[in-house]
């Protein structure tokens, strides 16, 4: 594995299975995502993460964890194989984790998780056929 890495974020190059995936945190907040090689390349080793949060952001949702004590702390698994896909991560979990029903509205709704939608209906389905 290849890395990346600066205050606040690190991002990973697996060759094996040609994945990339990166990692943001600050106070309150831990992110997982799954980026392009295009966004990979982009980064700048040793960059701070308001230098190149909104080039991670373009990536794919993996994870969310707040507790940034403006409301109850909570966790979202965007994709239940994030752990297989960040293999390196240290995953940070302080709250309590969002349903699949909650997600998967949520998913649906908001614009800035389209990229998640095609992964959720395909893990939905799924569901609906072991009930």
């Amino acid at each position: 594995m290849e890395f990346k890495e600066g205050c606040g974020w690190k991002a990973c190059y697996d060759e094996e299975r040609n994945l990339f995936t990166a990692q943001r945190s600050g106070m309150g907040f831990y992110k997982l995502y799954e980026i392009t090689k295009e966004i990979y390349d982009q980064l700048p080793d040793g960059a701070n993460d308001c230098d190149v949060y909104e080039l991670i952001s373009e990536g794919r949702d993996l994870y969310m964890d707040v507790n940034d004590r403006c409301g109850p702390p909570y966790t979202i698994v965007f994709d239940d194989d994030y752990e297989k896909l960040c293999p390196w991560a240290n995953v940070i979990s302080s709250g309590k984790v969002w349903s699949d029903e909650l997600i998967d509205a949520a998913v649906e709704i908001f614009e800035s998780e389209k990229n998640n939608r095609e992964q959720r209906r395909r893990k939905r389905e799924e569901r609906k056929k072991k009930d």
